[in-house]
Parts: C-alpha cells; structure tokens; sequence
C-alpha cells in the first residue's frame, strides 16, 4: 500500500514515520522544504498509484484545511480517498465530502488523539465514513493505532462528520480532567502542611482512582520545573472545546465541568494562576502546544518533552 500525507508538522511528520515502520510507503507534503518529499499537491497525486490513491491531510482547521481539499478535488480521481485528520469542525465534513463525491473520490474524517507521544505509543482514531471507504483504508489505521485489540484504540464512530464530533467531545472531557487535576495542584501548593507537592502527586500514579496519563505527564512537568515557575499562566485553546460547549447548549446536555474548564482558561489571562501553569504545563507534555516563559507577554519556541528538542509552536 502507498498513500500520500499532506502537513508533517509535530504530528504529521510522526504519523509518517510511525506507518513507514509497519511497511506502508508514505510520499509527503509540506510547505516547507526541509521536510517534504515533493514539491507540490500535484506531484504528490502524482506519485501515488492511479486508481488507488488514499491522501490524508494533516493540516490546521479551518481555511488552510479547506484550500487543501479544494485544490486536492481537483487533482484526484474517481476511486481515491482523502482522509482529513486535522481537528476539524465536523459540519465542515458533510460539505467537503460532497465537493469529493462530484468526482468519486471517497472521504473519511479521521479524529486523531496522541499528540507527539503518538509515534512511540501509537494513536487513539474515531473515524467517520461509509464501511466500504473505511475498510479500504484499514491497514494505515491499523498501523497508526496503539497495540492491543483495535477497539481499544479505534472505532468506526458513525457516518461523515462522526469522526471529527467524537474527537470534538474527547477534546471537551481533555478540558475538565486538565482542569481538575490542575485545581487540586493549586490546593496542595497553597497548603504549607504539604511539604512535596510533587510527590504527593507521583504517590497517586499507581493504585489511586484519580491514575491516568495526564496525571503522569503532570508529575513529568513538575520533575522538569518543580512549581512552574519557568512558564506563564496564559493557557491558550483550540476551537474544539467552543464546540463542545456550543453543542452542549443546542442539545440541552449539561455539561457543566467541560464549560467551566473552558471558561477557566480565560482567567489564565487576566493574572497569574498557578492552576494555569499547571494547564499550560500539561497542553505542553501531551502536545508539544507552545508556551509562554515567566514574565513575558508573546508566545514563544516549545521544547518536545521526551527529547527537549525545539519545536514549532502549533498552528
């Protein structure tokens, strides 16, 4: 199989990299040159096997999202699939499949969780799309997914767009957990009877109901800047969590936790939270998101935390 991936940013490069080793040939795109393996979308269509071809964009949502599947509808042909992956508004689904469908191109919405952690321990994916088109694409899913059984760590969710609405909520949840386990930072940080906040959290890691991998990126952070203070408070967000909470409103779910993280994250704003920090701090170790040092006011370089390597800030 040889499929073709568009965007190799933080994730996109690692995806590349991570289904090149189960044996799958990947041609890539980028706008930077350093990184590519083609000049251009058209050369990228082009080296992929006629009648056959499966692109997955890996792009930032939004515009830049759209200009790619536009320019792409015009390049492939009736039998190809593209598959969006970028964290997309899941109405934006159903419209970009029917520009496809005028030409026979199949298209899948791919939600994708693992941020740079995805290439060692493999990718969470909620996909949306007809069987048939799904089935096709199977083996790139298979090797992109974490080891074990494939319902722990992919689903069929639904129709187009289900994809996409799956990563949206999982992203809403992201929001509550990060902010609850950031309070409770804050709480024994301000108690002087508590002597090792950091080891008071590492001793919840085994055995504890509250365990969980955002509870080990967050004990990762303070063992590499114990009590933040490298970092600003100003959280940033995607527009993933809007979402939830705008969906939440016109479905009368009450989502009460998720729209409180939300909002939580414009207090970040207005004046230093070591809460914040802690946010900020866990956006950084799941994400490789850019942060803000101490006592600045512009976004700056991130580092990825398994390597300290520089990287780009996300789009």
């Amino acid at each position: 199989m040889h499929i073709g991936l568009v965007g190799l940013g933080k994730m996109g490069a690692n995806m590349r990299q991570r289904i090149r080793a189960a044996g799958i040939d990947v041609t890539g795109y980028d706008r930077n040159a350093d990184v590519t393996d083609v000049p251009t979308l058209a050369a990228l269509v082009d080296a992929l096997p006629a009648g056959e071809r499966v692109v997955w964009v890996m792009v930032p949502s939004g515009e830049i999202t759209h200009a790619v599947i536009s320019e792409l509808a015009g390049l492939l042909a009736e039998g190809d699939i593209l598959i969006d992956g970028g964290n997309s508004y899941y109405q934006d689904d159903l419209p970009h499949a029917e520009l496809l469908a005028q030409t026979g191109v199949g298209f899948i919405d791919a939600g994708v969780s693992g941020g740079v952690w995805g290439l060692a321990n493999g990718y969470g994916l909620m996909v949306g799309g007809d069987a048939e088109t799904v089935a096709r694409v199977m083996p790139v899913f298979d090797a992109l997914r974490p080891e074990g059984p494939r319902e722990e760590g992919f689903v069929h969710a639904g129709t187009v767009g289900a994809g996409h609405f799956s990563k949206m909520v999982h992203n809403g949840i992201e929001y509550g957990l990060m902010q609850a386990y950031a309070e409770g930072y804050e709480l024994l940080a301000a108690k002087d009877l508590v002597t090792d906040v950091h080891g008071t959290m590492k001793a919840w890691q085994r055995g504890t109901v509250v365990r969980s991998w955002l509870l080990d990126l967050l004990v990762q952070a303070l063992e590499q800047d114990p009590g933040l203070g490298a970092i600003d408070d100003w959280v940033e967000d995607s527009g993933e969590g809007r979402w939830t909470v705008d969906e939440a409103i016109d479905l009368a779910v009450p989502a009460p936790v998720i729209s409180a993280a939300r909002f939580a994250r414009f207090a970040s704003r207005q004046g230093e939270s070591p809460a914040m920090k802690a946010v900020a701090a866990l956006r950084q170790q799941f994400g490789g998101h850019a942060v803000k040092p101490a006592g600045t006011t512009g976004p700056i370089t991130s580092t990825t935390p398994a390597t300290g390597a520089a990287v780009p800030p996300s789009a």
